[in-house]
């Protein structure tokens, strides 16, 4: 028996429905699952059928398996909502940043990526189709012809555990999801006594990182390599509210597979994305494309296998993110300007506008994206916005976001209504703003990055998870990454208590947590996203903890959680300012719970293979200036010497 389950048995007593997740995640390497799946032998399917399923369902045919952009149109909406002489119109899609796509020439395809799979004919290769209409998209569609490539797995008898192999474990247990039986995800949650699901048994790209974290640490990668493959099918696929789409790129929250019959006695799986249309205030998911680049990264850091990263497929899925991120907009600062509920906090908590999760991660992203794009003449002018990008963000976050008491005294000493390039108070904030509690909570050796800042406000809360991604990206300096390890650890009580960690500190009561959250029932001070305290965000902070040289801390949060998790089965939140008791509304059995528990074990027990997972600071980076003031001539810039103040 493997280390990690010597431990989970010796010390946590799984229950029998907990045993079936722990052997879906931590399968021996003879159950191998790498099979070709979606990446070979794709073919498509009639004409007519597709139209005829689309009448049927709003689901994603997945038997066709595009490798790429698809999207079933659903006819019966589409005629609903537009006149039927729009759509023999064909569109173009813009692009920002110099990627384009020609549809009619078939070589262009090569343009998006400077490496290919060998081994195949030229014929072979991905091919471009634009579909009339007046929702035309640019799908890259898979076609390959070698038979030899494709295969499916022998079915493999019960191990020792009593549970199947890993796309049985997978596919059919109580928390693995798969398709056509190739594993592709772990849903939510499975409370056995909980009559209404909602979306917890549905596969979340947010919700799976730990999972997918836990697989390849354990050497098992094949599951992420499929998930990821599947959700960039979604991408962008045909999803409205009020017969609006979003955006070209986006990532779905969530999906679930489903079962649905397409001729006499025939039935088929088919992927059920959610781009935020059928979710609790219809928003949609900034962070799932982030998260997606991320554990692409992952993928081949971990593993070695860098040719997933190379397929022009995902090659072309990861530009359409970038572009949506990237694409200019009225917003004068290089974070990322978003609604409020578009992250972990997927609810109205005051964090619209430039909430430090969605940087911090938009960070993350950006970085994972300069290391595995192809640089060629169709990406240059994408791969020189990043840059531009990287440097301007870790400029402003750095800068602009960062509190500690010098920082604050400065603020309490602040000039309003300053008119000038050279004002100290560029966002005109009021020294009125500082709360009461701010004044006295703040160690002497320690500080953190503010949950928002936007003209006239800043949002004092110390949010987790964002601060946490700040130390993993090296989006805070290492002397920032310090002082905010020093903090949590200086306020331990509030901030990690009973149980790790809270996902913000304090909670909003009273008059502002009625006008902030709408008086929301599930939000009330100290539960849920205001002031609650989630296990899963521990693995991200034994992660900053492993590259900070801080395992102590790192061990003294696992500890704690190793008490409580598998006798309070594994809640997804605890409620109260220590974190003492199980979440009112808290789902039982929450995968990302345990997967974030056992990923934690792993990594401060394996940290050279952790340390692939994060970025150490990137000072040639950090040497590209950008500021279109310093070249006019006109002002001089300022970012030396603000470099020269954080950057020690």
């Amino acid at each position: 028996m493997n280390a990690m389950n010597f431990i989970i048995n010796s010390t946590m007593k799984l229950p029998s429905t907990l045993l079936n997740l722990r052997n879906a995640l931590f399968l021996g390497s003879r159950h191998r699952f790498n099979p070709p799946c979606c990446e070979d032998k794709l073919f498509y399917k009639s004409k007519a059928s597709l139209l005829n399923f689309s009448k049927n369902s709003q689901f994603h045919a997945y038997p066709s398996r595009f490798v790429g952009f698809q999207r079933v149109i659903n006819n019966a909406q589409k005629f609903n909502c537009l006149p039927s002489s729009l759509f023999a119109r064909p569109r173009a899609v813009p692009m920002p940043y110099g990627f384009s796509v020609q549809a009619v020439i078939a070589s262009k395809v090569r343009d998006l990526s400077t490496s290919v799979e060998t081994g195949r004919n030229d014929k072979n290769f991905e091919r471009i189709h634009v579909q009339n209409g007046i929702n035309v998209k640019t799908l890259v569609e898979r076609i390959d012809t070698d038979k030899n490539l494709v295969g499916r797995e022998n079915p493999l008898t019960e191990d020792g555990n009593n549970v199947k192999n890993i796309g049985e474990g997978l596919g059919k247990g109580k928390n693995g999801v798969s398709i056509d039986r190739f594993p592709v995800g772990t849903v939510a949650a499975n409370d056995p006594g909980d009559k209404q699901p909602l979306n917890y048994d549905q596969v979340f790209i947010r919700d799976f990182v730990p999972s997918a974290l836990a697989f390849l640490l354990k050497g098992e990668g094949g599951i992420l390599k499929n998930f990821l493959l599947h959700t960039l099918q979604l991408q962008s696929w045909e999803k409205t509210v009020d017969c609006y789409s979003p955006g070209q790129g986006l990532m779905p929250a969530s999906f679930k597979v489903r079962t649905v019959p397409i001729d006499d006695n025939k039935f088929e799986e088919v992927l059920d994305p959610d781009f935020g249309e059928s979710a609790i205030g219809r928003v949609a998911p900034v962070d799932s494309g982030l998260w997606w680049i991320i554990l692409l990264r992952a993928y081949g850091r971990i593993t070695g296998d860098y040719s997933l990263q190379e397929r022009v497929d995902v090659q072309t899925g990861m530009k359409l993110i970038l572009n949506l991120c990237l694409a200019d907009g009225f917003d004068m600062f290089p974070s990322l300007l978003v609604t409020d509920g578009s992250c972990m906090i997927d609810r109205r908590m005051g964090i619209h506008g430039h909430p430090l999760e969605i940087q911090a991660l938009f960070y993350a992203a950006l970085r994972s994206s300069r290391e595995i794009l192809s640089v060629n003449e169709g990406s240059k002018n994408l791969v020189r916005a990043i840059n531009n990008r990287l440097n301007a963000l870790s400029f402003h976050i750095r800068e602009y976001y960062w509190v500690d008491m010098k920082k604050i005294n400065e603020i309490y000493r602040y000039k309003t209504e300053e008119y000038s390039m050279d004002a100290t108070n560029k966002f005109n904030i009021y020294p009125e703003q500082i709360p009461s509690w701010l004044m006295d909570w703040v160690p002497e050796e320690g500080g953190y990055l503010i949950g928002n800042l936007q003209p006239a406000h800043m949002d004092f809360r110390f949010f987790t998870l964002g601060n946490l991604w700040s130390i993993v990206s090296s989006l805070s300096t290492p002397k920032q990454n310090e002082a905010i390890l020093n903090l949590i650890e200086n306020k331990w009580d509030d901030i990690v208590g009973h149980m790790p960690l809270k996902i913000c500190y304090p909670a909003v009561e009273n008059e502002e947590w009625r006008i902030i959250t709408g008086s929301d029932p599930k939000n009330t001070p100290w539960s849920y996203h205001n002031g609650g305290s989630w296990p899963t965000l521990l693995w991200q902070f034994t992660l900053a903890c492993v590259k900070m040289g801080r395992l102590e801390l790192a061990q003294k949060a696992i500890a704690l959680a190793e008490k409580r998790l598998s006798r309070d089965h594994w809640p997804e939140y605890y409620d109260t300012r220590s974190g003492k008791f199980i979440g009112k509304q808290s789902r039982l059995y929450q995968t990302w719970t345990i997967a974030g528990f056992l990923t934690s074990k792993m990594m401060v027990e394996n940290r050279e293979m952790a340390s692939l997972l994060f970025w150490e600071e990137d000072y040639e980076l950090l040497e590209i200036c950008v500021c279109a003031l310093s070249k006019s001539g006109w002002v001089k810039c300022s970012r030396g010497a603000a470099k020269s103040q954080i950057l020690v």
